[in-house]
């Protein structure tokens, strides 16, 4: 008898102590990860412990899922204009496909927490989805015969989400253009909306006199250029802040902060999880960098805000990968320096910006197009193939982009030379079309 109650108090006080330490668990971050039933993908992993940013509802299904991914990349599939929409499958012409795949959901395909099913674009996917609903693919198109299902989203073939510069009509439309236009510009910053908001006419405060370093970059700023003063992101002299937050660039700049919340760069900001560190990336990065938060600040610097300086040398200050080391090697660099030595015309430079953080026409309220900087450097990283419209057909033939982001080589040193990879996308719907 008394060996039964040593038993049943050993097995209480261990399952009290287990409860204790999991309910530790709930409230302290570090320990959240003892119910995750296994890793998340790396688009997500800068919020892993903050498990209610998916799970709104504990006790809810798929639809509870499918708003919280919405919640955070409906507008990137709206500006993308999706191939897929989720109006596609509710279409009850298409119901028998749903039994096969349900496309309504994000979750059908993009499962978290599931590492062995993890794509090289950092998301969950199934490399062979597309074979529920083009199985004939091979009797439509003779170009596509033999082609495994496997291979459907290479490079410079389809993206299930965004197609529009892969689409045949688009293809043909631009089938003759040559490498390097005639006329190869960027979009100039001089186009972009910036809405400065109104203070109250108060004299600034006594923190700065003309000696001061940081008043003399604020005066040889384009914030000074454009009459704003201290107080805008300061606050008003009774309620002065040495600190400003970045809800106070958002002020002035709501479209490139709105879409800073949307990268890798902002999304734990977004998420109510303080600012990005350095040291989270599963990039490369300087080990004197890592130390480091993101925050508008972070490249734009304290008062100089030099756009230039943000555009290439912020991010090489913290990015160690090899793509990244290339740069500054590369016939991009070299017509950046030319730009800024005023050899060559304005726009004619390429800096890493140019490509991760593209100038792009986005309507506005009341449907006009507007030019903003898009802040959410992930929007047209992977598939790299989203790059074409917005970024290097501003400059190049759509054949040689889609061939150059084929070629991994060319990717590692930075575009310097020609693409080694011919993509037949051009071909196939050329003869087609014949």
């Amino acid at each position: 008898m008394m060996k039964k109650k040593i038993i049943w108090s050993l097995w209480a006080v261990s399952t009290t102590a287990l409860l204790g330490y999991l309910s530790m668990g709930l409230f302290a971050n570090e320990k959240k990860d003892l119910f995750l039933p296994g890793p998340v993908m790396h688009g997500h992993h800068q919020v892993e412990m903050q498990c209610s940013t998916c799970h709104t509802d504990p006790f809810g299904g798929g639809e509870v899922l499918q708003d919280a991914c919405t919640s955070c990349h409906a507008k990137e599939l709206k500006t993308a204009l999706d191939s897929h929409p989720k109006t596609k499958f509710t279409d009850p012409r298409n119901a028998d496909r749903l039994e096969l795949i349900d496309a309504r959901f994000c979750v059908a395909c993009h499962l978290e927490h599931q590492p062995e099913l993890m794509h090289p674009m950092g998301v969950s996917e199934p490399e062979d989805f597309c074979v529920h609903c083009h199985q004939d693919i091979g009797e439509e198109r003779e170009s596509h015969v033999g082609l495994e299902m496997t291979t459907c989203g290479n490079s410079g073939c389809h993206n299930f989400h965004d197609n529009k510069a892969l689409y045949e009509e688009f293809l043909l439309d631009h089938k003759d253009e040559p490498d390097l236009l005639p006329t190869a510009l960027l979009p100039t910053t001089d186009q972009i909306e910036v809405k400065i908001k109104t203070i109250n006419d108060q004299s600034i405060p006594n923190q700065f006199e003309l000696s001061d370093p940081d008043h003399k970059k604020w005066l040889a700023s384009d914030h000074a250029q454009a009459g704003m003063q201290c107080q805008h992101c300061h606050g008003e002299v009774a309620n002065w802040s040495s600190q400003p937050e970045i809800e106070v660039c958002a002020d002035c700049h709501k479209d490139e902060t709105d879409t800073f919340g949307l990268g890798m760069h902002g999304f734990p900001w977004k998420q109510g999880l303080g600012l990005a560190k350095v040291s989270d990336s599963f990039l490369p990065m300087h080990s004197d960098a890592v130390h480091k938060e993101v925050d508008c600040q972070s490249c734009h610097g304290s008062h100089d805000y030099d756009i230039q300086q943000a555009a290439v040398e912020s991010c090489l200050g913290c990015h160690d990968d090899t793509h990244s080391n290339n740069f500054k090697a590369s016939k991009h660099f070299q017509l950046f320096e030319a730009e800024l030595n005023k050899e060559v015309q304005v726009g004619s430079g390429v800096t890493c910006a140019t490509c991760h953080m593209p100038r792009m026409k986005i309507e506005n309220e009341f449907g006009q197009e507007k030019l903003i900087v898009n802040h959410n450097q992930s929007d047209v990283l992977q598939p790299n193939e989203k790059m074409i419209r917005p970024v290097c057909m501003n400059c190049h033939g759509l054949g040689f982009s889609i061939n150059a982001l084929a070629d991994e080589k060319l990717i590692k040193n930075n575009f310097q030379g020609a693409p080694s990879v011919h993509v037949e996308s051009i071909d196939w719907a050329v003869a087609r079309d014949k």
